[in-house]
């Protein structure tokens, strides 16, 4: 592997673009994995921030691999479901792991409201 420092010129080493947005894919008929990702990196699934997120697998490849690919209509199918129908009417519903988000920002907000009275009646009796 090349660092900086066995070779000289940078135009040696070629860069990465890690947090280059990602333009989200046409919505077309016969739709592959690639363009699935490229929904969920562009950030029109809603799940991430819209950065290139490199894989050390792609999506799709170990069902490649198992020999169970999924169709263009599944793959179709799961685009829409993840786009236009995840946001169609406003539907706004957190994932799984956001769900208690509120809770926890309430929860913590709440302690450094306690915190606060505690110190002030603790000053305010010396």
């Amino acid at each position: 592997m090349a660092t900086r420092s066995d070779k000289p010129n940078d135009r040696d080493i070629p860069r990465t673009y890690t947090i280059m947005p990602v333009a989200a894919p046409p919505m077309t008929a016969g739709s592959t994995s690639a363009q699935l990702k490229g929904d969920i990196d562009s950030g029109r699934t809603g799940d991430k921030n819209p950065v290139l997120d490199p894989g050390l697998s792609p999506l799709g490849t170990d069902d490649e691999a198992a020999g169970t690919s999924p169709s263009p209509e599944q793959v179709d199918l799961a685009r829409r479901q993840e786009s236009v129908d995840r946001w169609k009417n406003d539907n706004d519903k957190d994932s799984y792991a956001h769900q208690n988000s509120r809770k926890a920002l309430y929860a913590y907000v709440g302690f450094i409201a306690l915190v606060l009275v505690v110190f002030a009646g603790a000053f305010s009796m010396f």
